[in-house]
């Protein structure tokens, strides 16, 4: 009998993690960084966003202003 009432447990634990709401994926990064202690990871991130938006504008009508920076 015990046995039933563990599997009850466990379905209504499944199911109410299921009703939770979806974080974001930046949500989920800044709570893993938060809670794991990464902050190594910053300056790899900051320089990563940097490069793509350095490419994302190279692509557009500021790419003449970007180019006279280098």
């Amino acid at each position: 009998m015990d046995e039933t009432k563990d599997d009850s447990n466990d379905a209504s634990e499944f199911e109410q993690l299921g009703e939770e709401q979806q974080l974001g994926l930046l949500q989920e990064f800044w709570i893993f960084m938060r809670e794991e202690k990464k902050w190594w990871l910053t300056p790899i991130i900051v320089v990563l966003l940097g490069v793509g938006l350095l490419v994302t504008l190279t692509s557009t009508g500021a790419a003449p202003f970007i180019y006279s920076l280098f």
